[in-house]
């Protein structure tokens, strides 16, 4: 085969690329239920305002710092102090039930505001002036990958998160194209030249590698995958897709440890107030729906959803009716049987502002990451997370 062709061709594995070698391992499991814990993140993606997401709204500083920002109708009221933005109703029940754990104040030491910058630390739990090229839930990989699960994004790219020094999770947002595309001619007659000398010499052998292995995965979730309808209704978008899909693979028990998902678009700069009650409707009523649908399925127990965006905005609107860039955020936690449901913590003061007008940070993200792993995941942190932490009492 002419090398041009073999590389026109091999495209059709793109959406296949990135798959830790113990994927194999899939083929040789039973397909009962193992019974381990799955998490599920989902990130929103842009900066959400964690002020109008989570409202202080008995406290006259945060109406003073957005007189045309700040939410006063129809908050839900979740304390004396802390509501609900209204878009967030599906979840009250959550809340409730002591199924939802709010996490305050969350971020790290000398926080960078870019987005680029900022989802790359939050991914490969880094401090700010470290660059790493493994993520948190790659380096998870790294040293338990020898089990039979993996770990799939509802995407077409692979976020850095998922990227280990030498296993990787797939990014896939239709399981059934993906194994129409493993049985694609062209990446058949790809995969019938894998001895061919002319092609080894460009040092291709890991590209094949990894498209014969895509291959026995795409295989193995297509034929493990219960094809039936959600008895829950999902909202008709792409993130309701999303966790759809997610719920689909975990009631069919597929073995897969880890699940992410995003939602876009929270970088409002201007005229927030409409965009963000919209986004956190869509979020609020995806995620409602699929708390539902695993609960049907009695797969919930074994479900952790963590939730986080990359950084908070500031506290004092702009002149565009939006936000800027800030720091500390909050994080939602959901689950069952969580050890410290509702509100984890108290807001930071608004009277006390880091020198950029943002909200002092009170728990380190990387602790949230090294309680998941130690308290969910069952491993110790040491060598996934860099930095040593404290474990949290949430779950």
């Amino acid at each position: 085969m002419e090398r041009r062709k073999f590389l026109k061709n091999s495209a059709l594995a793109s959406s296949l690329f990135f798959v830790p070698n113990f994927i194999k391992a899939f083929e040789s499991v039973a397909t009962e239920k193992l019974g381990y814990k799955r998490l599920v993140i989902i990130q929103l993606a842009g900066g959400n305002d964690g002020l109008n997401t989570i409202i202080p709204y008995n406290n006259d500083i945060y109406y003073n710092a957005r007189p045309r920002l700040a939410i006063t109708k129809d908050i839900i009221k979740l304390n004396d102090d802390l509501g609900f933005h209204p878009s967030l109703a599906p979840l009250r029940n959550l809340f409730d039930n002591g199924e939802l754990s709010i996490l305050n104040n969350v971020g790290y030491p000398n926080p960078v505001r870019s987005h680029f910058r900022s989802m790359d630390i939050w991914q490969t739990a880094s401090s700010s002036d470290e660059y790493l090229q493994s993520g948190w839930l790659g380096r998870y990989f790294d040293k338990h990958g020898k089990k039979p699960y993996n770990a799939l994004e509802m995407d077409e790219q692979l976020s850095l998160a998922m990227k280990g020094e030498h296993f990787n999770g797939i990014a896939t947002n239709n399981y059934k194209s993906l194994y129409r595309s493993s049985k694609d001619p062209y990446f058949k007659n790809v995969l019938n030249h894998y001895n061919d000398t002319h092609l080894s010499e460009h040092n291709l052998g890991y590209l094949y590698q990894t498209m014969i292995k895509a291959k026995s995965s795409a295989k193995y979730i297509y034929e493990n995958t219960k094809v039936k309808l959600s008895q829950e209704e999902y909202p008709q978008n792409s993130f309701g897709k999303q966790l759809r899909n997610v719920a689909q693979f975990i009631n069919s028990d597929i073995d897969t440890k880890v699940f992410y998902s995003s939602l876009g678009g929270f970088d409002t700069h201007a005229n927030q107030n409409n965009k963000q009650g919209q986004l956190l409707s869509r979020y609020a009523d995806s995620v409602s729906a699929f708390v539902k649908d695993l609960k049907r399925n009695g797969t919930f127990e074994d479900t952790l959803i963590l939730t986080f965006s990359e950084f908070g905005r500031r506290v004092k609107q702009n002149a565009a009716n939006g936000t800027d860039h800030g720091a500390a955020n909050n994080v939602f936690i959901i689950g069952k049987n969580l050890k410290k449901a509702g509100f984890y913590n108290n807001l930071s003061s608004l009277n006390d502002l880091d020198n950029n007008g943002d909200i002092k940070f009170t728990i380190d993200f990387r602790a949230v990451y090294t309680t998941i792993l130690s308290q969910w995941m069952e491993v110790s942190a040491e060598g996934i997370i860099p930095a040593k932490q404290k474990v949290l009492d949430f779950i």
